[in-house]
């Protein structure tokens, strides 16, 4: 044991691991592969809360069957070919090699070579497991575990410590364990978003009637069974709001990508751009502020799918907001949170 007096002469730092995660992908645009990648996510207990012999039933008799198929389309149109791989595959790599090499240009006060920045995504590859195992390999004694999820939900950061803590549990010899917690309300969080939107707005040549910031849906039941992400996804539009100095009905909040039959949160994102179009509004733009970074539910469901329904309904103008991704402003909101959690351990 060492002495209290000797503790300050210590020059020697534990190797500490960062480990950024995000939700998944498939490896390729083909059935097979967005078959496994869907098996694996729709197959999570936190995603469908449904009785599980008859949800088994269903998803394999039903869903995946045909859903693969047409995912796979829709996957291919956004495709990065060039990599032979989804852009949240590209992202989020680049997030943790841009992170690493600000950490050793000095993002925790000095270079450090005793902290190691890897990613896993939750379904799919790489995967939280191979990122750990690596991490651990290299002699991490202390990982900081960040999901890439500015609001919480147990379908979502949850789920991916759940991942980790299984990979933990087969490890005789564990590292220590930080879990960032959201920032939904984050300064510099919200800071970034305004200023993403503002920059964004300024290049499309023209102000919109409305503002949509689209969140993805979640089951009402979740909610009702206490999932704050409602509530922490309002928090961020009403500090949106306050930042940029619009009044309720010019920023709206809205859900996307509901499945399924059971009611979700609502307004519904696609209804809600029906009904704006419908009612007259002949620009708009959406933000994506859930996402740390675009995917298929930005680019092709906001980018594509729900830009073709303001349009069918006579709107002018249309603007997606990208998201924060590996943006000078998005690698100030993942550094802050990062040093944040970090001190005392470096």
């Amino acid at each position: 044991m060492t002495p209290l007096s000797d503790i300050g002469r210590q020059t020697t730092s534990p190797t500490v691991g960062v480990l950024l995660s995000n939700l998944g992908t498939p490896d390729g645009t083909y059935y097979w592969s967005v078959r496994r990648y869907l098996a694996e996510f729709l197959s999570d207990r936190r995603v469908i809360e449904a009785p599980r012999l008859l949800w088994l039933f269903i998803l394999n008799a039903l869903i995946l069957t045909t859903r693969p198929q047409r995912k796979g389309k829709d996957y291919a149109t956004i495709w990065n070919r060039d990599r032979n791989e989804s852009p949240l595959k590209t992202i989020t790599r680049s997030q943790a090699e841009k992170l690493q090499q600000s950490i050793r240009d000095g993002l925790l006060g000095e270079t450090k070579s005793n902290v190691i920045v890897d990613w896993g995504m939750r379904y799919g590859n790489p995967s939280v497991k191979s990122a750990t195992e690596r991490l651990v390999a290299k002699g991490c004694e202390r990982i900081l575990f960040v999901p890439f999820y500015p609001q919480y939900s147990a379908a979502t950061s949850a789920t991916a410590c759940d991942k980790l803590f299984d990979v933990l549990a087969s490890l005789r010899n564990q590292p220590a364990l930080r879990v960032a917690p959201p920032y939904y309300d984050e300064d510099t969080y919200i800071d970034a978003i305004a200023g993403s939107l503002t920059e964004r707005l300024f290049s499309a040549g023209f102000e919109p009637d409305v503002i949509v910031a689209s969140f993805h849906g979640m089951p009402l039941s979740a909610r009702a069974a206490g999932d704050p992400y409602y509530v922490q996804c309002h928090r961020t539009a009403d500090l949106l709001r306050t930042r940029l100095g619009l009044p309720q009905e010019r920023l709206i909040v809205t859900f996307q990508s509901r499945f399924g039959r059971a009611e979700w949160l609502k307004p519904y994102t696609d209804e809600t751009i029906k009904a704006l179009a419908a009612k007259g509004a002949k620009r708009i733009a959406v933000i994506t502020p859930g996402f740390s970074a675009d995917c298929l539910e930005t680019i092709e469901e906001i980018g594509q799918e729900n830009a073709k329904y303001f349009f069918d309904k006579g709107g002018e103008a249309f603007a997606r907001i990208d998201c924060l991704n590996d943006s000078s402003d998005g690698m100030r909101v993942i550094e802050a949170v990062v040093r944040r959690e970090l001190s005392g351990w470096v």
